[in-house]
């Protein structure tokens, strides 16, 4: 496992991360990490609270763990906790300690950053659907991005220009 790569492909709501998390893995005969805050959420049965994020922060990093075992040198992660983190602080104004503990001691080895050029697709988990809701996100996750100290690439365009900007960048950062 120590040998696996991992990549997180992270950005605002309904830019693109499963599908291309998706595509990512079957371009690279690997697996990838769906995002476990939608089957979590899906079967809550009511509206999520704050303490609903430890658990959905702890499924995430329980499905990776279980999944970069079965990986082919790569592990395409859908989101990681710094959603998490930025999901709590615009809803509650703060995050739980074991989160942000867990964010600054999860090793990844490059980031794909999702950009807001694609159309909003409403889906009930979605929350932020405004332009400049989604532009504001965006921002975050690329100033997170840019701090990791990890070689990161901006993902724009429709989805077969994507695939293409994300496959290119994970050879020149990841594979050379």
């Amino acid at each position: 496992m120590t040998d696996i790569k991992k990549i997180v492909v992270i950005g605002p709501e309904s830019t693109g991360k499963s599908t291309l998390s998706a595509a990512l893995a079957e371009a690279l005969n690997t697996i990838w990490v769906p995002e476990y805050a939608r089957a979590y959420l899906e079967q809550l049965g009511r509206p999520y609270e704050q303490h609903d994020l430890i658990e959905i922060a702890k499924g995430q990093l329980q499905s990776e763990d279980e999944l970069a075992v079965k990986a082919n040198r790569l592990l395409i992660c859908d989101t990681d906790l710094n959603v998490i983190n930025v999901w709590s602080n615009a809803r509650y104004g703060h995050c739980n300690r074991w989160i942000t503990e867990n964010i600054a001691t999860r090793k990844y080895d490059m980031y794909l950053l999702t950009n807001i050029d694609t159309i909003w697709e409403d889906d009930p988990l979605r929350e932020h659907p405004l332009p400049e809701e989604r532009k504001y996100f965006y921002n975050i996750y690329k100033d997170i991005v840019q701090s990791s100290n990890l070689p990161w690439a901006d993902i724009s365009g429709k989805h077969e220009e994507r695939l293409k900007n994300a496959l290119e960048a994970i050879q020149q950062h990841i594979l050379s």
